[in-house]
């Protein structure tokens, strides 16, 4: 926002003119909200949702035909991957395998919620254990680099184990449990990540070697993208209501809430509760409340009032981060009152996707990869 701007709350929804890349039309309706609408009418809910959602369903099981799986779905404990795994398996009749990338930060609530949920539904999971002196390493350099995506780790890391797993068995499908109705849409700036933006961050700040580490690289990535292995998000088509899914999966599977978006995993909450929070200034709260009131689901005056309270969070993590990645008090503070860099100090796949810009589009509209990613990632700028 420039000083020229006045301030600006965007009349439907919550975001205002702090966002990146916002604009308002002549009624203040911020141009996020038009993004949702524009996927609200591309993944349709209802019976016309369903309909596709059956017509996944059977490409998944035609792709997966002789196989022991014919998907695999990334599981963190939480919500909306604990409820994809029940509709894939209970509603569409798909033999999902579950998979789960381990950065050594789980809370015991995320680890239950995965065993529970598994063990009634009767599915497989294969998990990546990470080293766990790499990934403090790697937690550092983050960091100490003083740049807001220092969770953008586990996010590649994850992705990269998804996508190794799929090959592995011969599986052409991957599911998201991302919804954008509650998750929202992240706004256009605020975050990006990429394997050489790992390797780069690492290298200048590292102390270990990066040996164990699944790093997506862009060779690797292309590889599995002209292999066919597909990304695909149910929760697109199915009226997702987050209070009620939580209320169904306590029911139906012991399963337990653990008190915020993303705060299954304790270096999650430290990076986006306290970091982006107290050195960015980026409360994420708005993406979900913005979703959440876009859809429906959370009255625009509550989600106003309670952006005015302070991101909820508990200092133990702060305790266990220094003790974890070896920092005293001193050194700690000193990383958090260091100048904010970006991504646009590191070396980066930025310029390169920009320049595959026509052929993610083609790889969008054949669901290799998701809308997000197109929108986010292949632009001049960001």
């Amino acid at each position: 926002m420039t000083d020229s701007k006045p301030f600006q709350v965007c009349t439907r929804c919550v975001y205002d003119s702090t966002i990146p890349a916002i604009s308002f039309d002549a009624a203040g309706v911020c141009n996020y909200c038009y993004l949702h609408d524009q996927m609200d009418e591309e993944y349709p809910t209802g019976e016309a949702g369903w309909k596709k959602l059956l017509d996944l369903a059977e490409k998944i099981k035609a792709s997966g035909k002789g196989k022991k799986y014919d998907c695999v779905i990334g599981v963190s404990g939480g919500c909306d991957s604990s409820y994809l795994l029940y509709l894939a398996k209970v509603k569409l009749g798909l033999r999902p395998l579950a998979v789960h990338f381990d950065n050594t930060w789980n809370s015991r609530i995320a680890v239950e919620n995965i065993q529970k949920v598994l063990k009634k539904l009767d599915i497989d999971l294969e998990t990546y254990v990470m080293d766990n002196d790499e990934f403090n390493d790697l937690a550092r350099s983050f960091f100490k680099a003083s740049v807001p995506e220092i969770d953008a780790l586990t996010d590649i890391a994850l992705i990269t184990t998804l996508y190794d797993v799929a090959d592995k068995h011969g599986v052409k499908y991957i599911l998201d449990g991302h919804s954008f109705r509650t998750e929202g849409i992240t706004p256009l700036g605020w975050f990006y990540f990429d394997g050489k933006y790992v390797e780069s961050v690492h290298k200048r700040f590292g102390t270990k070697p990066m040996k164990h580490y699944p790093n997506l690289w862009l060779s690797k990535w292309m590889k599995w993208l002209f292999k066919g292995i597909k990304r695909a998000r149910p929760l697109y088509y199915i009226e997702y209501n987050k209070e009620n899914v939580k209320n169904f999966l306590q029911e139906e599977f012991g399963w337990e809430w653990y008190g915020g978006h993303h705060m299954e995993n304790r270096y999650t909450i430290f990076g986006d509760n306290f970091v982006l929070a107290r050195k960015f200034g980026r409360d994420l709260r708005y993406t979900e409340f913005a979703a959440l009131v876009r859809s429906g689901q959370m009255m625009r005056a509550a989600a106003l009032d309670e952006l005015k309270t302070p991101v909820p969070y508990d200092d133990a993590v702060t305790v266990e981060v220094k003790k974890r990645l070896g920092l005293s008090d001193v050194e700690f503070d000193a990383i958090m009152a260091l100048p904010k860099r970006s991504f646009k100090d590191f070396e980066t796949y930025h310029a390169t996707f920009r320049l595959m810009r026509p052929i993610f589009w083609l790889m969008y509209k054949a669901d290799l990869v998701p809308k997000s990613f197109y929108l986010k990632y292949t632009k001049s700028s960001t």
